[in-house]
């Protein structure tokens, strides 16, 4: 932006969030703004109760809470509360708007991103959104009509979203992963395991995957029967306890479990294959760093959208599903096999990373200096 005669901060407000999935890249793009515009005012808004609460002001940004929650299909009754928190969300939203006056507002997807960028749309301030997944969510199909740009992940999205709207960015994903310098070996040591030993690495996603859990679970004998193998199992804190307990009944010695991983950084570098939900984060993550990957898609998310995020890999011999249903039966067997065989996985790895769509917060901030300088001019 740089023959902007108007030289005062420019103001962006970023909405979403609810899982990692969304507020990774939330905060990659805000990163990306504030390296090019130190004085930049950035805004978050979140959903009250949900994860971004947290994980936003300890990346060092200020956010507010709406009220807003999502629509229970199940029990239609209770949607009373859900309409009233959404009219108050509307409200506060046009508030935080006055208060604020942002040049754009940006959607990451997430419930409180509907009523927030649907306000500015109101107001007449420029919106941008970001959608990560292959199969788009109902708020951004809802946002597109008015928005200036739709920043996404993978080809084929006019079948969402109007075509002239659209720019293939891919996700943000988190700065650390990619800067890792380690080599297997420095890793796996940094993980208190064989630097030696091949290495799988399960990953249940920020709150853990009960299927994948329950899968290994069931399955540690045969782990521990392959000696020439280990595992790192991340299974969520909410499964934690449970886990751990079967690990120690059961004696196996070449698993490491625990509930959370801070550095993954150094768990992605140590394992020679992945096992993961099919969350768009993860995906993208896989993609940029070259991952032999077994996915099992959650059924437990809008418009099964993780089994088509996993189908557009699996259609180019760049990873291996197992579903849901199948991974008690499957997982084991499919992530033990897949470990020791080396061809296998170094061509799912080089077929998944020439799928990696580099720089994706450098191209989505490229859009909104583009939309901020076309408003102020």
């Amino acid at each position: 932006m740089s023959g902007n005669n108007n030289n005062q901060p420019i103001n962006v407000l970023v909405s979403g969030g609810g899982t990692g999935g969304h507020i990774f890249p939330a905060l990659s793009i805000a990163n990306e703004v504030r390296r090019r515009h130190p004085d930049a005012n950035i805004l978050f808004v979140g959903a009250e109760g949900r994860m971004e609460m947290e994980k936003v002001p300890a990346a060092g940004y200020k956010i507010i809470g709406l009220p807003v929650s999502g629509f229970d299909r199940k029990n239609l009754l209770r949607n009373v509360t859900v309409i009233a928190r959404l009219l108050k969300s509307m409200r506060l939203a046009r508030n935080i708007l006055k208060d604020f006056k942002p040049d754009i507002a940006i959607g990451v997807g997430g419930y409180a991103s509907g009523p927030m960028l649907k306000a500015a749309q109101k107001q007449g301030i420029p919106t941008l959104l970001q959608e990560q997944n292959s199969f788009a969510g109902v708020t951004n199909k809802l946002l597109a009509a008015r928005a200036e740009c739709i920043c996404v992940a993978y080809e084929g999205m006019e079948r969402f979203f109007p075509q002239e709207k659209i720019v293939l960015t891919g996700n943000p994903v988190r700065r650390n992963l990619l800067d890792c310098g380690a080599t297997p070996e420095q890793a796996r040591q940094a993980m208190g395991i064989d630097p030696n030993k091949k290495t799988i690495l399960i990953i249940g996603g920020s709150l853990g995957a009960r299927t994948i859990n329950n899968a290994v679970s069931a399955g540690l004998e045969k782990i521990g029967n392959a000696s020439d193998v280990q595992v790192i199992w991340q299974t969520g804190k909410f499964y934690d306890q449970q886990c751990s307990e079967a690990l120690s009944a059961s004696g196996v010695k070449n698993v490491v479990q625990m509930p959370f991983i801070s550095n993954m950084d150094m768990a992605y570098r140590a394992a020679d294959v992945v096992v993961s939900r099919a969350g768009a984060s993860s995906i993208s993550e896989l993609q940029l760093l070259g991952k032999a990957a077994i996915l099992v898609p959650s059924p437990n998310v809008a418009e099964d959208h993780q089994t088509k995020n996993a189908l557009a890999l699996v259609n180019r011999d760049a990873a291996i599903m197992v579903t849901d249903a199948d991974a008690a039966e499957r997982l084991v067997d499919t992530m033990l096999a897949t470990v020791s065989d080396a061809d296998k996985a170094a061509r799912l790895g080089r077929n998944v990373l020439q799928m990696a769509l580099t720089d994706a917060a450098e191209h989505i901030v490229d859009e909104v200096e583009k939309i901020i300088e076309k408003k102020r001019s």
